[in-house]
């Protein structure tokens, strides 16, 4: 690999090109972006840099695995945070065979899989804060923008009702300020992002976790969907983690299988808020159960690969398949009482935030996981962490002129 002093730039300067590249929406963004200050640069030339620092990156990032591997990682905070959550998730970006000339040659769409680590402020109570859902999930446009992110749905699911999201009746504003006053406060975000398989991502997010004395916080959650492998993650890095199932998820099902039990509008509008309040306050038997006689009704789906994904005999199945094995993922009241997070809400929106530079429909990353699209994911990660990360890694960079280190309080602000 280059040296970057070989590029010809200062330190300084290959910060501000790498920090560009990370956060503008393309290499020729932020060399347009960079000659408004007076450097110019190519495209191709921001693109060569940004990937040496992103490998870098990701190089200092697994020897920080190897370092837990063998016991030697050590905390990098002061005072481990009080409250703490890892929640993960993934997107999809455009990958291609590399090596093949010019040009996309066998595009194929690639996991990259996310995990926003967070430190948080909230209290503990004796009583569920917030016994009631909070307003958003029971106005019917939102959830069904809701719905059609995260699961998608057939177009006649629940015609939207005019007036229905404006109006707010006392017991909404109720819950809107318990929703308001109770849910935790984020406190500090990082974040790890890779290309590799599940089984090399969780030591990935366990040495992030190490660092940042997660293990030693007293309240602890990991929070996800419904995918096998984060639950596998869970399991092996963070079993004393509270696990808890991204209620977001849950709403959706509930959502879809309502549509599917048939009947007029209201008629499904009203199934819906009854299985969303009464799973909201730890009763998902009570709806596994309604869900079984939908099912008898309705009868099994056919094993045909074919059958249409919105035939109603598969909402019902799939809706119970994810409230059967996540049951023990769902005691909300409790949840709550301690102050942990319910949703992955800001693991959802900081995988939006990856797409927005990684994902188009023009943007095609090298398959290799050590290449274009690898080194891109730890440049963002780097900016979007809230740690200096990509400041730290140019101070402490090996034959940098300019190397100090950060002190013990600057450092402890990643708590």
């Amino acid at each position: 690999m280059l040296r970057l002093d070989g590029h010809g730039y200062s330190p300084t300067t290959l910060f501000k090109i790498a920090e560009a590249s990370a956060k503008l929406h393309s290499h020729a963004d932020a060399a347009y972006a960079l000659s408004l200050t007076g450097l110019q640069i190519s495209p191709r030339h921001v693109c060569s840099i940004a990937t040496e620092v992103g490998l870098e990156l990701a190089a200092a990032r697994d020897q920080k695995v190897v370092r837990r591997k063998k016991r030697q990682l050590p905390t990098r905070v002061a005072t481990p945070p009080e409250v703490v959550a890892v929640e993960v998730d993934g997107g999809r970006v455009g990958t291609r065979e590399p090596g093949c000339g010019p040009g996309v040659h066998q595009p194929t769409p690639k996991e990259d899989k996310i995990a926003c680590l967070i430190s948080l402020s909230s209290s503990t109570y004796k009583e569920d804060p917030q016994p009631e859902p909070p307003p958003s999930l029971v106005e019917p446009r939102r959830v069904q923008r809701l719905v059609r992110q995260i699961h998608g749905s057939p177009g006649n699911m629940f015609q939207e009702e005019t007036g229905q999201e404006d109006t707010q009746q006392p017991e909404i504003s109720t819950a809107q300020e318990a929703h308001e006053r109770t849910s935790p406060v984020k406190r500090v975000r990082t974040c790890v992002a890779s290309l590799h398989n599940s089984h090399s991502f969780g030591p990935m997010v366990a040495a992030e976790a190490q660092e940042r004395g997660f293990y030693k916080a007293r309240r602890q959650a990991f929070v996800s969907d419904g995918q096998a492998y984060n639950w596998t993650i869970h399991k092996t890095y963070f079993k004393d983690f509270e696990a808890i199932a991204d209620f977001m998820h849950v709403v959706c099902y509930l959502y879809v299988s309502a549509w599917a039990g048939g009947g007029s509008e209201q008629e499904q509008w009203s199934r819906y808020v009854e299985w969303l309040r009464s799973t909201w306050q730890g009763h998902v038997v009570a709806v596994i159960q309604e869900l079984e006689v939908w099912q008898q009704q309705l009868g099994e789906p056919p094993e045909e690969e074919e059958l249409d994904k919105h035939d109603p005999r598969r909402l019902v199945a799939e809706a119970l398949s994810y409230l059967r094995n996540n049951q023990g993922r769902m005691d909300y009241p409790r949840y709550r009482r301690e102050g942990l997070p319910v949703t992955s809400s800001l693991v959802e929106s900081l995988v939006g935030e990856f797409n927005a530079r990684l994902k188009s429909r023009q943007k095609y990353w090298d398959r290799l996981e050590g290449e274009g699209g690898e080194a891109m994911l730890q440049l963002r990660a780097a900016v979007m962490s809230e740690d200096d990360r990509l400041a730290r890694h140019f101070a402490d960079r090996p034959g940098n002129p300019y190397r100090r280190r950060y002190s013990d309080k600057k450092v402890a602000k990643a708590s």
